[in-house]
């Protein structure tokens, strides 16, 4: 198998969002934000995919993630720790959520609306410090030719 990057996942709807940063910019609180809208009615359907360490593979042309072994079915939620949820053993990555972009932008060019992983090239938002992400993240899917 692939070696881990730091990284978290949700499968939301049909597709994951992978989400990369650097130590404590956001990564779980965003990726349990994305579960939760679930249950807020924001999105049709979420699951936690992994938290903080995340296995890639690029396959067939798509980008597909797997919680390491060790963490499956763990989340660090700020305040309260480590809890187990259900989770998703492997799904196909769809969105790039990159914290602290260098590129990060009110009015991003198109050239860093997209970045490619393991060969695979995805759509990318960068979000700056300070922005909160789950808004952009949700308008990402509601302004998209994707299913939520």
């Amino acid at each position: 198998m692939s070696p881990t990057i730091h990284a978290s996942a949700v499968l939301v709807g049909a597709k994951a969002v992978l989400i990369q940063g650097p130590s404590g910019s956001g990564k779980s609180a965003l990726a349990w934000a994305l579960i939760q809208a679930q249950q807020q009615g924001l999105v049709k359907f979420s699951r936690l995919v992994a938290d903080d360490r995340a296995h890639l593979e690029a396959a067939h042309g798509r980008l597909l993630v797997r919680p390491a072994a060790e963490l499956a079915g763990l989340i660090e939620i700020r305040g309260l720790g480590i809890r187990k949820l259900p989770f998703e053993p492997l799904a196909c990555v769809g969105l790039l959520v990159e914290f602290g972009a260098a590129d990060a932008e009110r009015l991003p060019n198109q050239a860093s609306r997209q970045s490619q992983v393991a060969g695979i090239d995805l759509p990318r938002l960068a979000i700056a410090p300070g922005t909160a992400p789950l808004p952009l993240v949700l308008a990402h899917f509601a302004t998209a030719d994707t299913q939520m």
